[in-house]
C-alpha cells in the first residue's frame, strides 16, 4: 500500500539528490537545484509523494505536461503521467506495483478517458512495466536537442471511456 501526498520541500530534495546508476543516470536532476525545486513545488506541476506504509519516501509521480517531452506528439487528448522510484529500489520487478498505484491515484483524481507515458526508448524495464498494464506503442520519436529516443505509450480507460 502506498501513501500519495502533494510534493513537499523536504520530499523535493529527496527527489533531486536522488542519483541512478549509468545508463538511468539520463534521470539525474542537474539543473540548478533553486530552479528545479520551484518547478516540483509548484501546484500547476502536480508533483506528488509516494510513501511506503512505513511513511518512507519510495517514489513520486506527476501528472500533466511535466510528463511530456519535446518532439512527441501529443495532439490525442490523454493524461500524461510521470514517475521515478528511488535508485536503491529499481530493478527489484516491483514497478508494475509502484506503476499500478499511480494509475489508480490518477484515476481518483482526474478520471481521465486515457492514460499517457513518454520513455526513453533504451529504458526497456519501464516500457516492460507500462506493456503489462496494458499501454501500447503509439510512436517512436527523437528528441531535437540531442537526439535521444523516446517512445509514447497510450492506455485507454475503457471502464471511462464514458465519461
Amino acid at each position: 500500500m502506498f501513501i500519495f501526498n502533494l510534493i513537499n520541500e523536504s520530499n523535493a530534495h529527496a527527489i533531486l539528490s536522488w542519483r541512478y546508476e549509468p545508463l538511468y543516470d539520463l534521470y539525474n536532476y542537474s539543473e540548478p537545484e533553486a530552479n528545479l525545486l520551484q518547478h516540483i513545488l509548484h501546484p500547476q506541476n502536480t508533483f506528488y509523494s509516494i510513501l511506503d506504509e512505513n511513511g518512507e519516501l519510495v517514489a513520486y509521480c506527476s501528472f500533466g505536461q511535466d510528463g511530456q517531452v519535446t518532439g512527441g506528439d501529443y495532439h490525442e487528448q490523454a493524461l500524461d503521467i510521470g514517475m521515478g522510484i528511488r535508485p536503491d529500489l529499481t530493478g527489484r520487478g516491483k514497478g508494475a506495483e509502484y506503476a499500478n498505484a499511480v494509475l489508480e491515484f490518477a484515476d481518483s483524481l482526474f478520471q481521465p478517458k486515457a492514460f499517457r507515458v513518454t520513455i526513453a526508448a533504451f529504458n526497456k524495464r519501464a516500457i516492460r512495466v507500462w506493456q503489462k498494464l496494458g499501454f501500447k506503442h503509439q510512436q517512436s520519436f527523437e528528441r531535437g536537442s540531442d537526439e535521444m529516443q523516446f517512445i509514447l505509450l497510450l492506455r485507454v480507460d475503457y471502464c471511462n471511456s464514458n465519461r
